[in-house]
């Protein structure tokens, strides 16, 4: 982590771009983007075939630092290289800060959330995100229905393994996704800002770490969230929703900015000409820029 990619992180405009589709959402990605199951016969070809999408995007002159200001990797996109570079150094050579998804999943259901599975090997994991010159992670927990109990120990999971990242000299994202289908979503989301707050306030001054959020039913909710000396960005994720819809949404919500995954990649494919993939995806990012600095 260096002060000029915190820098940015604090205060550029811009976006974080989601590119950590894992084990279990590849599939998914892969048939998104004109690759179905069918055309390959491995696991390690899907990661390959994921791997060259990947490299698309961040190769193309439409993934400029001039509006994306961060993109989040999976584990193997870490550890690859793109032109013979590792793919951290590739996008902060392009201006771009680098993050690493350190869960491993969500376990079954319970009091209403999936808690993260335990993440047995986070400090050998942080070391080497340190020598990929990585700046910060990204983990992910599940609301799916307000439960007092359930959301307090998605929070609290959530610091014990920020307080661990922080420590190793990383900036950690902490991503208490709320369902966007949830019935009560603005009940959940007014629990957990309260959570939040509450762990937020016990950190130490120079404990930081930002936050990933679904994008809240009532407009400016998070601003408290925002506002916090110890939050150095609060992202949005787009869930599900069209890239139209969670930009709309996203607008309406000063100061929080897109950290979208689906909603950046939905309209690109394997069978586009690289003028098509390079002016599609300069349509979403322009798109959701626009929505973030709004």
């Amino acid at each position: 982590m260096t002060q000029d990619q915190l820098k940015i992180m604090r205060s550029k405009d811009g976006f974080i771009a989601a590119l950590d589709q894992s084990g279990g959402s590849t599939p998914t990605a892969l048939a998104a983007y004109g690759i179905s199951e069918d055309e390959y016969d491995s696991e390690k070809e899907m990661f390959n075939l994921v791997q060259e999408m990947r490299a698309r995007i961040i190769t193309s002159p439409s993934f400029t630092s001039d509006k994306i200001i961060g993109a989040i990797l999976f584990e193997q996109t870490m550890d690859r290289k793109i032109d013979n570079v590792f793919t951290g150094d590739y996008l902060t050579e392009k201006g771009i800060v680098p993050f690493l998804k350190v869960d491993k999943g969500l376990a079954n259901e319970e009091n209403g959330v999936q808690l993260m599975k335990p993440i047995d090997n986070l400090a050998e994991t942080l070391e080497r995100a340190k020598e990929r010159n990585i700046f910060g992670t990204k983990m992910r927990s599940n609301i799916l229905s307000f439960n007092e109990k359930g959301i307090a120990e998605v929070v609290e999971q959530q610091f014990d393994y920020a307080k661990q990242i922080i420590a190793a000299g990383l900036v950690p994202i902490v991503e208490p996704e709320v369902n966007i289908k949830a019935k009560d979503k603005e009940q959940s989301e007014t629990f957990l800002r309260d959570e939040l707050l509450k762990q937020l306030n016990k950190l130490d001054s120079d404990q930081n770490v930002m936050l990933k959020l679904s994008i809240p039913t009532v407009d400016n909710f998070y601003q408290p969230l925002i506002d916090h000396p110890r939050v150095v960005r609060v992202v949005a994720l787009s869930g599900g929703y069209s890239v139209e819809d969670a930009n709309e949404k996203l607008s309406n919500n000063h100061g929080l900015i897109a950290s979208f995954s689906r909603a950046l990649s939905q309209n690109l494919r394997f069978q586009q000409s690289d003028e098509e993939f390079d002016q599609t995806l300069k349509e979403a990012v322009d798109s959701i820029y626009k929505a973030s600095i709004t």
